[in-house]
């Protein structure tokens, strides 16, 4: 199983999608707070449709709780679009933690200082980053081809 971890997203409708992501992959759902939503908001239980009961999840009051849950640190993954290394490089393993930050901004310098592994999205030029949604299938959908091969 992979661990998705959303660090403060603020778009229900993108963690509703994610969640489903998830659901669709056996993968479990890592939310830390704070929340630009509330869990009970009707937008991301409609992009989460009826999957989100399916869903394994967590939440977490600060990234230091989550961090204190996991149990090997150098599997755990920062994506970023501040990074030079293409996810692609990476080889992965059942039970790593692939992170994401907020929509608006990311993941902050604090949390990106808290460990080593950062890989990056490639993408043009002519676009900052792509959607939170979308960023967590890329990751979801290669680490998921590495582990069935």
């Amino acid at each position: 199983m992979l661990n998705i971890v959303l660090v403060e997203p603020e778009i229900p409708n993108n963690t509703g999608n994610i969640g489903r992501l998830c659901v669709g992959t056996e993968s479990r759902l890592h939310l830390i707070h704070p929340f630009g939503f509330q869990i009970t908001d009707k937008n991301l239980k409609r992009s989460g449709l009826d999957y989100w009961v399916h869903l394994d999840w967590k939440e977490y009051q600060s990234v230091e709780e989550w961090i204190a849950q996991v149990p090997d640190t150098s599997r755990v993954f920062l994506f970023s679009s501040h990074s030079t290394k293409s996810y692609l490089s990476e080889t992965f393993q059942e039970g790593d933690w692939l992170v994401f930050g907020k929509e608006s901004v990311g993941l902050s310098q604090e949390v990106l200082d808290k460990f080593e592994n950062h890989l990056t999205i490639p993408i043009s030029p002519l676009v900052r980053s792509y959607n939170l949604a979308n960023s967590v299938a890329f990751a979801i959908g290669e680490a998921k081809r590495q582990l069935s091969i």
